[in-house]
């Protein structure tokens, strides 16, 4: 994964960490915490994306030097996804963690 991925994948995280905060009341932690959750998640969901190669603009892009449409969306889905995920289990922990 190159920077301009990362970015992306960090970037998207931390939009679908404050989406999921405010669609998913009960997970929301606040717009610094939804953002640093989402971050985190997004980095991580880049990654894993990456790794099970899900990611269908990447062989272009790879060649070409530069993004292409494709894999810029697919770093946005994944990293916002991500972000989402990570934001809803870190939730879910501190409600447990506060009973």
């Amino acid at each position: 994964m190159d920077w301009t991925s990362l970015i992306i994948s960090l970037v998207s995280g931390a939009v679908g960490g404050n989406a999921a905060g405010k669609v998913l009341k009960n997970f929301d932690m606040g717009t610094l915490w939804n953002s640093v959750a989402g971050i985190v998640g997004g980095g991580l969901g880049g990654q894993i994306m990456g790794q099970l190669g899900i990611d269908p603009g990447a062989a272009t892009a790879a060649a070409s030097g530069s993004g292409d449409l494709a894999s810029i969306v697919s770093q946005i889905g994944g990293g916002g996804i991500g972000g989402a995920v990570l934001l809803v289990i870190a939730g879910f922990v501190k409600k447990m963690l506060a009973r």
